[in-house]
């Protein structure tokens, strides 16, 4: 069976172990620590007005939504591996320059599911990743955003 294109999740190595960490933690601690509430609320009697019981509830749906998700996500998983260092590619960590102000940043493009701007990683799928995606160092690309567009030039890729 081939994996759909459009339902590839990229992940990196890190962004893996991190997800399969999760998802051990939802079955193996939260799933379990969540039944016992339940049950510790089911025993405080009437369930129509036991709020315990309705957040327990709550809780309980919360957690098997993202136990699925993750389920889904690990039934599509690529790896990025073998990062290439000529050109911008998912997995690179982009050393950029704005054409404008002479500002820098320093980027790793990743899949979106694993983007956290906080931490300089950013989504294949934003307009700054999809502008400098196979480029080389040295190159100056135009980032069309929408706050309008702008230049950038490459000046590192590791």
């Amino acid at each position: 069976m081939t994996k759909k294109k459009e339902n590839v999740v990229y992940l990196t190595e890190d962004g893996y172990k991190d997800l399969k960490a999760e998802y051990d933690d939802l079955i193996n601690v939260k799933r379990p620590q969540n039944i016992i509430a339940i049950k510790e609320a089911r025993s405080l009697g009437d369930l129509s007005e036991n709020a315990d019981y309705d957040a327990a509830r709550n809780e309980q749906a919360q957690i098997e939504a993202r136990i699925k998700t993750i389920e889904k996500m690990m039934e599509n998983v690529e790896i990025i591996k073998d990062v290439n260092k000529d050109a911008v590619s998912l997995g690179s960590t982009v050393g950029i320059k704005y054409v404008d102000d002479d500002e820098t940043d320093e980027y790793k493009i990743v899949g979106s599911q694993e983007a956290d701007p906080f931490e300089s990683k950013i989504s294949n799928e934003s307009p700054i990743a999809k502008a400098i995606m196979n480029h080389k160092v040295g190159d100056i690309v135009s980032v069309e955003s929408p706050n309008g567009s702008y230049d950038v030039e490459i000046t590192e890729i590791k």
